[in-house]
């Protein structure tokens, strides 16, 4: 199972795109598991459970450069959320743009 995790300020809004992107998965029986947390737990989060892809809100997109810097040892994309998709509370563009970040990410690991 793909573990796709967001993270945002508080988590709040972020865990309603979270269920969207969540509802999609399950429609189209993929093996994904889409969770929303606080930024400031991301530390324990990555640590204990290690997900396959990092996203952040664009609200705390500001935080992107310093979360790649402190999380590049696990080898995990990470992106942020487009905030437009994020506006809509788009749940299939979100996790169509979650599974091509992680696509590319394996394509680089490889080359």
């Amino acid at each position: 199972m793909k573990k796709m995790y967001l993270f945002c300020t508080n988590g709040m809004s972020t865990s309603l795109l979270a269920q969207k992107m969540q509802q999609v998965a399950d429609k189209f029986n993929l093996d994904i598991k889409v969770k929303a947390f606080p930024h400031n737990k991301i530390g324990d989060i990555v640590a204990n459970d290690t997900p396959d892809c990092i996203l952040l809100g664009p609200q705390v997109k500001y935080l992107l450069e310093d979360t790649i810097e402190k999380f590049k040892e696990y080898n995990r994309p990470i992106g942020v959320i487009d905030s437009e998709t994020y506006g809509r509370m788009d749940g299939e563009k979100a996790l169509k743009a979650a599974v091509l970040l992680m696509k590319k990410f394996k394509q680089k690991g490889e080359e």
